[in-house]
């Protein structure tokens, strides 16, 4: 099941990963490149709706495009699968017992033409091989959540993720990401629905969740996220490509602190209003 958005610079090389399966379901929203056609050509099944958010995007394809099988591999178009992770994914699906319900894996995130293994803080796990009746997606910020009715296993093979559409378009969808995050950190402070302690859970993806909070616990937090990301987290070994990577998180992390600040300005001008 792959996601698309004018996606005719990557979505060749994404279909071509998945040749194996025999059901491949591209879900567009409303493209306005070669997408569709690519799709078409390639034998893959294709929708179109309008997307609100990754989460509600995903849990409407997974209730209206009739998937043939009951395990679904969630894919973005700049994402392809390796050959090692196809035949993982083949092996446990078939074997999978009915109290498991999905498997998270490891991002690899790519950029200029190599794997920024440091400065990109890989491993990020993501959940993307799930029973599509067991499993609920929901917008989370400008990202996704899920709630799971099992248990949630671990692939060992990574996934690859390559953007290929430029530094420009990087930082245009950053300032659309920013906004949503901003919401998002508000509602989650108010809520108190997370805590940081959960960056000593065993589970990875909660160990994520709780360094994502922890990070905006601090004062100067673009400044913060360079020294964590480049320093303690051994951005530099990726080079040149790296400080610039780190840079550009960086300066996400200022949108988002800019965002919350002008929200919550608004929010107090409309109470003592």
């Amino acid at each position: 099941m792959v996601f698309t958005l004018n996606e005719e610079i990557h979505l060749e090389s994404c279909l071509k990963s998945l040749e194996w399966c025999d059901d491949v379901i591209v879900i567009d929203s409303f493209s306005q490149d070669n997408t569709e056609k690519i799709a078409k050509q390639s034998g893959a099944r294709f929708f179109q709706h309008a997307f609100v958010g990754f989460g509600s995007q995903r849990q409407w394809a997974i209730q209206n495009t009739s998937p043939k099988h009951e395990w679904i591999l969630i894919l973005d178009a700049d994402e392809r699968v390796s050959e090692a992770l196809a035949q993982e994914v083949a092996t446990v699906t078939a074997i999978s017992t009915p109290d498991v319900a999905a498997y998270r894996l490891r991002r690899r995130f790519h950029l200029w033409g190599r794997w920024l293994k440091y400065s990109s803080l890989y491993p990020v796990w993501v959940v993307r091989l799930i029973h599509k009746d067991r499993v609920v997606y929901f917008d989370r910020g400008h990202a996704e959540s899920q709630t799971v009715n099992g248990k949630t296993l671990s692939l060992e093979n990574d996934l690859i993720d390559e953007n290929l559409k430029g530094i420009e378009e990087w930082f245009q969808r950053q300032k659309r990401y920013a906004e949503k995050e901003a919401i998002y950190e508000i509602e989650d402070e108010l809520n108190g629905s997370g805590k940081i302690s959960d960056i000593f859970s065993q589970d990875p993806m909660r160990r994520q969740a709780g360094m994502k909070r922890l990070i905006r616990q601090f004062p100067f937090r673009p400044h913060f996220y360079f020294i964590y990301s480049y320093f303690f987290r051994l951005g530099f070994l990726d080079g040149k490509e790296g400080f610039l990577f780190c840079r550009m998180k960086s300066a996400y992390h200022g949108m988002i602190v800019s965002k919350k600040r002008e929200l919550k300005s608004k929010q107090t001008s409309r109470v003592s209003g």
